[in-house]
C-alpha cells in the first residue's frame, strides 16, 4: 500500500472547495444512509465512505508510517508462516479478497497459494480496476474477476465466481470496523457463501498498550488526519453537502471500556452543514463518529469465529503478540 510521504500529505486541513449544493452523485439509498447518520443524535458515518480514490491512496500512505504497526506486523506473519497457511488452504482455491485495495497482500501469497481464481472486492471501483489491471500483467495464469461493491451489508457473489473451495481473505484487521455482534453477522453471511469446502483467512488486531494504539491512529505528520478529513470531501461529492474541511479536526483514541479505537471529526467552531433535503447545526467541539476498530484477544476472536459458524484451523502471531492471522473452515450446517 505504499505512497511517498509528500509535503501535501502533511496538510491536515487542505483547502478543498465544496461542490455546489444539489449536485449529488450517489444512489438514493446511499444518500439516505448518509443523511440519517448525519442527523442522528450522535452524528456518525460508515467507515466505508473513507475510501474514495484519494482515501484509498491516503490509506496506502498510512500503511507506510512507523506508527502504523498492523500492516508490517501482518506482513511479517505472512512471510514467516505463509507456507503453513497454504497447507491449510491448499492450491487451486477461489481466493475472494475483501477490501482488496491495491491487492498487494493477496498478491504476496500467490506463489504459495496458487489460486485458480482471484476475486478482489472493493468499494473504490477506479482504484480497484487500476490495481487489477497491473496484477493481470504480473500473473496472467490466474483468472481474475474484480467486483466493485459494498460487501459490508448483504451481498451475493455472482455466478462468475467459482463455487469450488472459496476462501475469503480479509486481512488488515478490517473485521475490527464491525462491533462484535455485527462481526458475527457479517462472518455468518460469509459462511453462507463459502460452500461446504470453503474457509476464511483473516487478520485480527490484538489488545495491547493504549499508547501504541493511539499513535497508530493519530500519527505525527497527520496522514491519518488527512485520511479522516477526506471523508468530508467525499460526502460533499456523494450527497451534495457543503462541508468545509478546514472547519474540522481529526480525533482518535482507544476506548478501553469498549476495547476499540474510535475515530471522530470534531468541529473547530459552531457551524452549519447543508445538503439537499437536510441541514445540521454543529456546536464547537461536537463530533462525527467516522470509524471504530475493535481489538481482540486470541481466545475472544476464536470464540467469535465459532459463533459465526467457522472452526479455527490455524492461528499465527508475531513474537510480541500484537497481531494474529486466523485460518478457519466453514462448519457444515
Amino acid at each position: 500500500m505504499p505512497l511517498s510521504r509528500t509535503a501535501a500529505m502533511r496538510v491536515v486541513s487542505p483547502a478543498i472547495p465544496a461542490i455546489p449544493l444539489g449536485i449529488a452523485h450517489a444512489a438514493p439509498a446511499i444518500v439516505a444512509e448518509i443523511s440519517a447518520g448525519l442527523l442522528a443524535p450522535a452524528a456518525h458515518t460508515s467507515p466505508k465512505y473513507l475510501y474514495d480514490s484519494l482515501g484509498s491512496r491516503l490509506f496506502e500512505a498510512i500503511c507506510e508510517l512507523p506508527e502504523y504497526y498492523p500492516t508490517r506486523t501482518e506482513a511479517a506473519i505472512f512471510a514467516s508462516h505463509g507456507a503453513e497457511m497454504a497447507d491449510c488452504i491448499g492450491t487451486g482455491a477461489t481466493l475472494i479478497d475483501l477490501g482488496a485495495g491495491n491487492c498487494a497482500k493477496a498478491a504476496s501469497l500467490f506463489p504459495l497459494l496458487q489460486p485458480a481464481q482471484y476475486v478482489p472486492v472493493d468499494i473504490a471501483r477506479d482504484f480497484l480496476n487500476e490495481a487489477v489491471s497491473r496484477l493481470r500483467q504480473r500473473f496472467p495464469a490466474i483468472e481474475m474477476t474484480a467486483l466493485a461493491l459494498d460487501f459490508s451489508g448483504h451481498f451475493e457473489l455472482p455466478a462468475a465466481v467459482r463455487a469450488q473451495r472459496r476462501t475469503f481473505f480479509y486481512p488488515g484487521s478490517s473485521i475490527g470496523n464491525f462491533a462484535p455482534h455485527e462481526a458475527i453477522a457479517f462472518l455468518r453471511r460469509l459462511r453462507g457463501q463459502a460452500c461446504a469446502d470453503g474457509g476464511l483467512l483473516i487478520g485480527v488486531d490484538l489488545i495491547k498498550d493504549s499508547a501504541v494504539l493511539d499513535a497508530a491512529y493519530d500519527d505525527a505528520i497527520g496522514v491519518t488526519a488527512a485520511f479522516n478529513l477526506n471523508m468530508l470531501r467525499h460526502l460533499n461529492h456523494l450527497v451534495g453537502a457543503d462541508f468545509d474541511v478546514g472547519q474540522w479536526r481529526h480525533r482518535a483514541f482507544f476506548n478501553a471500556e469498549e476495547s476499540r479505537i474510535e475515530m471522530h471529526l470534531e468541529a473547530r467552531t459552531a457551524l452549519t452543514v447543508n445538503w439537499p433535503g437536510g441541514q445540521r447545526d454543529f456546536a464547537r467541539g461536537e463530533r462525527i463518529h467516522t470509524e471504530d476498530s475493535y481489538k481482540y484477544t486470541r481466545d475472544s476472536f476464536a470464540e467469535l469465529l465459532r459463533d459465526a459458524g467457522f472452526a479455527e484451523d490455524g492461528v499465527w502471531t508475531d513474537a510480541a503478540g500484537w497481531f494474529a492471522v486466523f485460518h478457519a473452515k466453514a462448519v457444515s450446517e
